[in-house]
Formats: C-alpha cells, sequence, structure tokens
C-alpha cells in the first residue's frame, strides 16, 4: 500500500547533510526526495487513518462487551411492614416483609449483537474499505507527482549547468575572436568597427554568462528543495542524458493502459464505489433495526429477588430488541436524496477525469514524438553550425571573410549548442511525462 523506500535513500541523504555535497543519479536523486518528503508523511497518515477507520467500522458488525458498576446510598426511609388487624396470643401481630437497605451495589456486563441493521452495516464496511482504496491511490498519486518534480529540478540542474558551459565556452571564443581582431588591426588588415563590434559581441556574451551563472544557482536550490535537503547542498549531477529512447506502445494501448492504472482513475472508481455503498447507508433508515442482547447482573441486593437482602445475588436476562422508524419528518429519504447527488456528482466528476487521462496521454505522447524529432534535428545542426564556425574562423584569419560573418558563426554555433543541451532535456522529460501520464 505504501512503497518502502531504499535504505539507500537514507544513507545517501545522511551524506548529503554531513557533507553538503554529494554526487547524485537521478535514482538516488528520486529516492532521497520520497524519503524527505512532507507531502507524502502526510499522504501516508491519511491512508493510516482512513485505514484506522475502517477496522472500526469493521469492529461495530462484531459483539460488543459492556461492563458498569455503580454505587448508590439511599435515604433512610421506615421499612416495608404489616400490621395483622388481630391479635394472637405469643405472635405479635406487626412484621417485617422488608428491611430498609441504605447501600445498594450493583454490577452489570452486558453484550450486544446486531442481526440486521437494513444492510447499514455490510455497507459501511464496503463504503470504508473503498475509501482506504481511495486514500492509497491519493498517495500513489502524490507519489507519482514528487518523483516526477524531482526528475523534473534534476534534469532542470542539469540544462542550467550545461547551458553555463557554453556561455563559458562562448565567452572563451569571442574573447579568441576579439584577440584575433586586434591582431588584424595591427596589421591594417581590420577595422575599428570590426574592433567594436568584436567588443560588443562581449560584452553580450558576458551578460549571458552572468544569467546563466545565476539560473544555474536557483536551479540547485530548487532541486535540493524538491529534495528536502539543505539549500546549502552542492549536488553534482551524475545521470547522463540518453538520447536512446525507450520504448513505449502504441498511443491507443498506453491511453487503455493509463486508464487502468492511473491513480487517479483508481481513486475515483474508489470512490464511486463508496458513494453507492452511501446510497444504502443512507436506505437503511427504512428497515428495522434488530440486536440480541444479553445482560449478567451482580447485585447488592439484588432487585429481582424479594424479599431483598443484604446479600451478593446473580441474575441474568437475553432477549431480542427490534426498532423502527414509523414517522422522522422524511429524514431517511432526504439523507437518500444527498446520498443520490453526492454519487451523481462522482461519477461526473469519474467522467471527466477519464477525458483529462486520455487527453493527458495524448498530448505526453505526441509531445514525447516532437522531442525526438527535435533531438535528431539539433544533433545535425550542431554538426552544421560547428563546421560553419572552423571554416569561418580559418578563412577570417585568411582575411578571406568579413567580421561580421564570423560573428555570425558564432552566435550560431553557440545557438545551435543550446538547442540542442535544451532538446535532450525536453526529451528526458518528455519520457517521464508520458511514464506518469500512464500510471508508471
Amino acid at each position: 500500500m505504501i512503497s518502502r523506500v531504499l535504505p539507500l535513500a537514507i544513507a545517501a541523504a545522511v551524506a548529503i547533510t554531513a557533507d553538503a555535497q554529494q554526487s547524485l543519479t537521478v535514482e538516488q536523486a528520486v529516492q532521497i526526495g520520497l524519503e524527505n518528503s512532507k507531502v507524502l508523511r502526510q499522504s501516508a497518515s491519511k491512508v493510516l487513518y482512513a485505514d484506522a477507520k475502517s477496522a472500526e467500522v469493521n469492529a461495530s458488525a462484531l459483539p460488543s462487551i459492556r461492563a458498569t458498576g455503580a454505587y448508590t446510598r439511599l435515604s433512610d426511609v421506615p421499612p416495608f411492614s404489616v400490621t395483622l388487624p388481630f391479635t394472637i396470643p405469643g405472635i405479635p401481630n406487626s412484621f417485617v416483609l422488608a428491611q430498609t437497605i441504605l447501600d445498594n451495589y450493583n454490577l452489570k456486563v452486558g453484550v450486544q449483537q446486531p442481526l440486521f441493521t437494513g444492510f447499514r452495516l455490510d455497507a459501511s464496511k464496503d463504503l470504508a474499505a473503498r475509501n482506504v482504496d481511495a486514500s492509497s491511490q491519493d498517495y500513489a498519486k502524490d507519489r507519482s507527482d514528487l518523483i516526477f518534480n524531482v526528475k523534473t529540478a534534476y534534469w532542470a540542474l542539469f540544462r542550467a549547468r550545461e547551458l553555463k558551459k557554453l556561455a563559458d565556452d562562448n565567452v572563451a571564443q569571442i574573447t579568441a575572436h576579439l584577440n584575433d581582431v586586434k591582431n588584424l588591426e595591427d596589421q591594417g588588415l581590420a577595422t575599428i568597427n570590426d574592433m567594436l563590434a568584436a567588443e560588443v559581441q562581449l560584452s553580450n556574451g558576458q551578460l549571458a554568462q552572468v544569467d546563466a551563472n545565476n539560473n544555474a544557482q536557483i536551479a540547485l536550490v530548487v532541486l535540493d528543495n524538491t529534495l528536502g535537503i539543505p539549500l546549502s547542498t552542492d549536488i553534482t549531477i551524475a545521470s547522463p542524458v540518453a538520447e536512446a529512447p525507450r520504448q513505449f506502445a502504441s498511443l491507443d494501448t498506453l491511453v487503455m493502459r493509463g486508464l487502468e492504472s492511473r491513480p487517479e482513475i483508481l481513486g475515483m472508481d474508489a470512490r464511486v464505489k463508496a458513494g453507492e455503498a452511501g446510497v444504502t447507508v443512507a436506505r437503511s433508515g427504512w428497515w428495522p433495526q434488530i440486536y440480541l442482547t444479553g445482560n449478567y447482573y451482580y447485585a447488592n441486593p439484588n432487585q429481582r429477588l424479594q424479599p431483598p437482602l443484604i446479600l451478593w445475588k446473580d441474575t441474568w436476562d437475553v432477549g431480542v430488541n427490534v426498532s423502527l422508524d414509523i414517522w422522522n419528518w422524511g429524514t431517511t429519504v432526504h439523507q437518500t436524496d444527498q446520498a443520490q447527488a453526492q454519487l451523481a456528482q462522482t461519477k461526473e466528476a469519474f467522467g471527466q477525469m477519464q477525458d483529462g487521462v486520455t487527453l493527458d496521454i495524448t498530448q505526453a505522447f505526441l509531445t514525447l514524438k516532437q522531442a525526438r524529432e527535435r533531438v535528431a534535428v539539433a544533433k545535425q545542426a550542431v554538426a552544421r553550425a560547428e563546421e560553419n564556425h572552423r571554416v569561418t574562423t580559418q578563412r577570417y584569419r585568411e582575411g578571406l571573410v568579413l567580421n561580421s560573418e564570423m560573428i555570425d558563426a558564432q552566435y550560431s554555433f553557440t545557438s545551435a549548442k543550446t538547442t540542442y543541451t535544451q532538446s535532450l532535456v525536453d526529451f528526458e522529460l518528455a519520457q517521464a511525462r508520458l511514464a506518469k501520464a500512464v500510471g508508471e
């Protein structure tokens, strides 16, 4: 019902807290996030609550035993006596039939077993069990959301650091180009405008470098927060982005699988069945309530024994109690109407959720297809931009191309590498999003 986190997650979390630096794979990051998540612990508590509630409802169908004890001190009254209207020699004409007993002690043990409750108990047990199922699926959904959030933050940090590297490389390349421009200017082969253009390009590259560095720091803080670890923890990305795609089934198969295994679907299905049980509970008021009862008394004096004596005596009784509401101003009707209205709402919400899941899976499937195609195109663009940059740089140093062409080649190369990096991360996240949409 509630998945258990591997001991490796605990060890990794301890290591991170102690050293404030750790190299993590995406799987290890997910494990630590599961271990530290306050939302997940709260969701788990809801499951425990629903489970305890179900156990309570099940217990109501079993015999209940209750023991009571009482002591009563009565005010003093004359004893119950009888006076004969005549006198018999040697025999008093007045005698006591029941003495006054001021101290009364009473011990009682009662047993009650429901025999028939208008199907209320069975329906209540079913309703409670369905609520346990719904809470368990809510936990599964929260767990799935957390895993996806961890992966999103993990790959966002990967992307931010890769873009920072690209920004650093871009600044280094522009600096090298600026040196070339200076050399050519010294030889009279470049103009002051060429120098100024190169310097402007360097300034723009440095601004992009500052932004990239800040974005990398923010991405690290976001990942630390998602994992529930100190925000000062430095994490090294250990998982490479895999270009080889996972193998997914056809769209129709994925939609069918999602409608069968998605936690939200399973949880809502459980709530629909709980609503049906709730209607049965509401209708139970039309039926008689029958209980088997039994009591054991141990009292001093025992009121069932006459005349009462200052003596401990035991008695017992067994019976069947039947009750039926003859008129309650339509309370049962109103309760039934409420339960049926709630059931209708839940069914409509279930239908909307099924449509939403179908749309979610379809969008995730198409997004993954697009991301796969973007990776292939972006990879080709990097190869072409790299070759163009290499050739243009060589020809510029030979004085065969203009400075503007060199700047364009550098910009195209940096832009192509940036697009490729983003496409890789988008592809990784698209795979994770589709897996989540299907309910894996």
